[in-house]
């Protein structure tokens, strides 16, 4: 007899959901919090306890005293994909940990995962850390299930949870979890070796998969995604993408990519000046949307600055005439109404910043060359990662480095860079060669509690006043320009690594996932300066739109081997759909 059946037979209390669990129950009505994360948050559920659905009203929240969210409503339907948009500091990942730490009054019976760091290094295998998490799910359902039963009553809303979590222990089939676990790492990159590793042998990123997987296992009612795509390499990337498309329950998504958005979300949240708001479809009809939506308020905002310079002219034009006095302070009173009900606000540039990375002469080719190298860690011939490499990358070239993670890809941009030795074949470099690097951890090498303008004056010299237009030349501005570094986002401390970078005058940038912490817009200016740029890049991305925007060559890095691809981006990609249904 099914779960369905068994529970239809048990006898149905009369009482609804406000006669029991009454402390549970008001707890969750209205929520104000103060803990040691520094977020403070107050808001007002404004939706019944058992629906799937959540609504909160007057949400508002702050971190360490910053408003970031004020006085805005929060409205998160089941069955929707969101995608979080929205600059670099303004919330964003706050909103995730809020949620996550049930900082807003959401109901006991809802369950979130937020993917926020990698599973612990142990003595347990990827494939069983995977497993483990579904085992204590399905005894934790089973228990929801025999207590909801109890004490349900006549709630619809409460039945239609029950029949969710029964539809959810039906895919928690224990005889499946060796094969499911499985899937989900094989599609994340883990070969089956890798799975049965010990998670203690595997790298931090490798072991941050494991905690993707670990979400996708047990499909919680809320799944809190911050930027999933950050340690993942292309093919991953795109198997995550179609996975996520048939996520049925409520997913907020964090992302860089807008290739990603676009093929993940239904919906997307706008956080920008401490409001939320919402619009249908994905990143790219949001673009659409929001665009017509902005012409059509300059026009609003136009014909009401009209009005009221037409209105100030006449009221400046009557001067102490008796007889228009009255006319004046009644034209007045039309200006003070259209004030307190709210002036129309001109549409702001979003674009307020512009990465340069400055000029320095083209270099005369042979700038950077490979000939006939090969290497390997051990130095040993059966252990090559590559052999018989013959490259060339002059002040024109504009490379993106594509294929599966493990095929070498950091490794090679170690090897132009001098970082490691070819352990057979020539590497040259052109006498006045300076080799710009942007990597994954470059962040990690700032001073932390250093200003912005006191770190780049300790590196390069020069004076405040100097370094301050050169920081807000890349979105570093006001008080973010002497605050510790510390206290700044992720996308602010990348921001100020380009900015060192571009001070150091390179003639070609190797750039290994510049994109990791920047939001769309400064993606954007991003792949802006290296079209400007009059030195050679070479990039490894996994953000496919970063590719198209500024590649001209795509090399493909696998078996040892780098092979250029005769097609664009796009085409890889489909390439790559095409071998996951194959696999």
């Amino acid at each position: 007899m099914s779960r369905k059946k068994q529970q239809n037979q048990k006898k149905k209390k009369e009482e609804s959901y406000e006669d029991y669990g009454g402390e549970e129950v008001a707890e969750t009505k209205e929520s104000t919090k103060k803990v040691d994360s520094g977020i403070t948050c107050t808001g007002i559920l404004g939706t019944q306890y058992f629906d799937r659905d959540m609504k909160f009203h007057s949400f508002s929240m702050s971190f360490h005293g910053k408003e970031l969210i004020t006085n805005t409503e929060v409205n998160l339907l089941f069955g929707k994909r969101y995608g979080l948009i929205g600059e670099n500091g303004c919330g964003k990942t706050t909103f995730l940990k809020a949620l996550a730490n049930r900082e807003i009054p959401i109901p006991a019976h809802v369950d979130i995962y937020h993917l926020n760091g990698e599973v612990a290094p142990t003595d347990m295998t990827a494939q069983d850390v995977v497993i483990e998490l579904g085992k204590l799910e399905q005894l934790k359902l089973e228990k929801e299930a025999e207590e909801l039963m109890e004490k349900q009553g006549d709630d619809d809303n409460a039945q239609a949870i029950l029949d969710d979590i029964y539809d959810r222990l039906d895919q928690l089939d224990s005889s499946k979890f060796e094969s499911k676990a499985g899937e989900l790492l094989h599609g994340l990159g883990f070969s089956h070796q890798m799975m049965k590793k010990p998670t203690k042998d595997l790298s931090g990123g490798w072991r941050m998969r494991v905690a993707l997987a670990r979400a996708l296992f047990i499909r919680p009612t809320v799944l809190l995604l911050d930027e999933p795509t950050n340690h993942l390499d292309l093919e991953a990337c795109v198997w995550l993408e179609e996975y996520l498309k048939g996520y049925n329950r409520i997913l907020i998504l964090i992302s860089h990519s807008q290739d990603f958005l676009d093929g993940v979300c239904t919906n997307i949240m706008l956080l920008h000046k401490t409001k939320l708001s919402y619009y249908s479809g994905n990143y790219s009809t949001y673009c659409k949307t929001r665009k017509e939506k902005e012409v059509n308020q300059m026009k609003e905002y136009e014909k009401q600055q009209g009005e009221i310079a037409h209105l100030r002219a006449f009221i400046s034009s009557c001067g102490t005439y008796s007889n228009l006095v009255k006319q004046a302070k009644s034209k007045q009173k039309i200006i003070d109404k259209m004030e307190e009900d709210g002036l129309v606000e001109k549409v702001e540039d979003r674009h307020n910043f512009v990465f340069r990375f400055k000029d320095t002469g083209k270099l005369p080719p042979p700038v950077l060359g490979f000939d006939m190298v090969a290497f390997s860690y051990s130095g040993a011939a059966k252990d090559y990662l590559y052999k018989d490499l013959n490259l060339a990358i002059d002040s024109d070239s504009r490379i993106s480095l594509v294929g599966p993670n493990g095929a070498g890809k950091s490794t090679l941009l170690k090897l132009m860079l001098g970082d490691i030795q070819a352990t057979a074949g020539k590497i040259t470099r052109h006498r006045h060669l300076k080799l710009g690097r942007y990597h994954q951890h470059s962040c990690e090498q700032l001073e932390m509690d250093m200003s912005p303008v006191d770190y780049m004056r300790k590196v390069f010299g020069g004076s405040i006043q100097e370094w301050r237009p050169e920081l807000g030349k890349f979105g570093i501005t006001g008080n973010d320009q002497t605050v510790p570094i510390k206290n700044l986002s992720d996308g602010q401390k990348s921001r100020v690594v380009f900015c060192e970078i571009a001070n150091h005058h390179p003639n070609i940038l190797l750039l290994d996932e510049p994109t990791n912490n920047l939001d769309i817009e400064c993606i954007d200016s991003l792949a802006e300066a290296i079209k400007a740029f009059d030195g050679g890049v070479v990039l490894v991305s996994h953000d496919f739109r970063l590719i198209d925007q500024v590649s001209k060559e795509i090399w493909v890095c696998d078996n040892k081997m780098v092979k250029p691809w005769k097609s664009d981006i796009r085409d890889y990609k489909e390439y790559l759909k095409k071998s996951l249904t194959k696999k």
